[in-house]
């Protein structure tokens, strides 16, 4: 039976409050104050939930929530303000300490049972296991996967980070494309050196020749000294030019000759500069349809795809969506204590489809990490995710998120195995290629998953 603490020095109200939680089938405990309260506790078990008023004798409402939020053992305890009175400062507050719920007296049975349903239904019993526990803490970021499909990419990022060649980092906005570049910058030998990036996309095209290389006083107006360009800053580093895909054709030819030659003249100025720097470069387009179309250069493409590495988007490599989002939710401040998913949000989380991938799922469990009342996330707390769902994507049935998780999963993978291979006209390779795995990978997981020729 759950036990609920009621600290009150209102004896009408919190005999009343009692009788009700009583009625209601849970087994209540009183205290007047928060001394009172602490003396009780040293003694028994945490308790379920507690109601907390904001008026006490002593050491007010708040008070005793800050401390209750400091002691071992209370710390994710979801507690329910009180207050006859509600203002901006003590509602503010006591969200801000982590209070479940503000309440205003006088407070309706109802309104009781239904709250304390919510609270009770979504109790942490064992906190889910970190899969990424082991990993060096790091300010640096990290290109974190447990999924084959990473496992690859991380395999092929730590055989780049050996030399010097020029690396062309493909994927889907969100997937991580900078932060590929900043490990295998990080893993290389030019880790001491400055890792330098420019955003393509972001710079005026009239601009942009001048931020990369440079310009000399009076090159244009406004130019009233000489400037370094950013792949003069880059020099015994890396250079990562973020979205080459945007880059207009007469810069594509400039890009061209630096990485031909390793010199540039700055803008204005007959000076030539060597430059000893390790370019990275990435997209979400396609630069061979690009090519193709003519708005991107043959020669440019070959010199930048010297080693290839692609990020597969979030929902081909299922397996890292729920220990990113455990992961996501360990970067809590310090002394916040950590919330975790209950089995539905992890089911919701596991079947989105995240058109926004990493970068989204990060913000998601951001999101709701801050809103959530209480220590455990549910399904309601993403709710905002309906608003993005891709509704076009009918290869993913609605039915799994009332499916237990490893069902859900399979299930899954099965519809993106499906998805992929209709996708390819049945030629495994290329569903293979798509899927980010392996042909090998994709007929053991076929395999596994009980999927015949005729079933596909």
């Amino acid at each position: 039976m759950a036990t609920i603490l009621i600290i009150d020095d209102d004896d009408g109200f919190r005999e009343g409050l009692a009788e009700t939680v009583q009625d209601l089938g849970y087994s209540p405990f009183e205290a007047r104050s928060g001394d009172d309260a602490f003396e009780q506790l040293r003694e028994r078990p945490a308790p379920d939930c507690i109601f907390l008023d904001f008026r006490l004798p002593g050491a007010d409402g708040l008070v005793v929530l800050e401390t209750l939020r400091k002691k071992p053992g209370l710390q994710t305890v979801p507690v329910v303000m009180l207050t006859a009175h509600a203002t901006s400062d003590n509602t503010i507050g006591a969200m801000r300490l982590g209070a479940f719920e503000h309440l205003t007296k006088p407070v309706g049975r109802d309104e009781i049972a239904a709250l304390l349903k919510r609270i009770l239904s979504v109790r942490v019993d064992t906190p889910t296991t970190r899969v990424f526990a082991d990993e060096a803490r790091s300010d640096e970021p990290q290109l974190l996967g447990v999924s084959e499909a990473m496992r690859e990419v991380q395999k092929r990022l730590g055989r780049a980070a050996v030399g010097n060649s020029t690396v062309l980092i493909t994927g889907e906005t969100g997937t991580g494309k900078e932060i590929a570049a900043r490990v295998l910058h990080r893993a290389s030998a030019r880790a001491s050196g400055p890792f330098v990036a420019v955003n393509c996309a972001a710079i005026p095209d009239d601009l942009l020749e001048s931020e990369l290389f440079g310009h000399g006083k009076g090159a244009f107006t406004g130019a009233k000294g000489d400037r370094r360009g950013r792949v003069e800053e880059a020099h015994g580093g890396t250079l990562f030019l973020d979205e080459v895909g945007d880059m207009p054709l007469p810069m594509q030819a400039k890009l061209l000759r630096v990485l031909q030659e390793r010199q540039i003249t700055p803008l204005g100025t007959n000076r030539v500069v060597t430059v000893d720097v390790r370019v990275a470069a990435a997209t979400h387009r396609d630069l061979v349809a690009m090519v193709e179309a003519g708005t991107f250069r043959q020669d440019l493409l070959f010199r930048l795809n010297v080693i290839p590495l692609h990020l597969p988007p979030l929902r081909e490599r299922v397996a890292d969506i729920l220990p990113l989002a455990e992961h996501f939710l360990a970067g809590a401040p310090v002394g916040i204590a950590r919330k975790h998913l209950s089995a539905d949000a992890q089911r919701l989380l596991a079947t989105f489809t995240w058109p926004g991938n990493v970068r989204e799922l990060a913000n998601a469990i951001e999101r709701a990490s801050a809103l959530a009342p209480a220590q455990v996330l549910t399904r309601d707390d993403f709710a905002f995710l309906a608003t993005t769902r891709d509704s076009a994507d009918d290869a993913i049935p609605p039915a799994l998120l009332d499916l237990p998780l490893p069902q859900a999963v399979a299930q899954l993978e099965r519809a993106l195995i499906v998805r992929a291979l209709s996708a390819s006209r049945g030629n495994r390779a290329e569903a293979a290629r798509r899927l980010g795995i392996s042909r090998q990978s994709l007929y053991t997981r076929m395999s596994v998953l009980g999927m015949s020729e005729a079933s596909t």
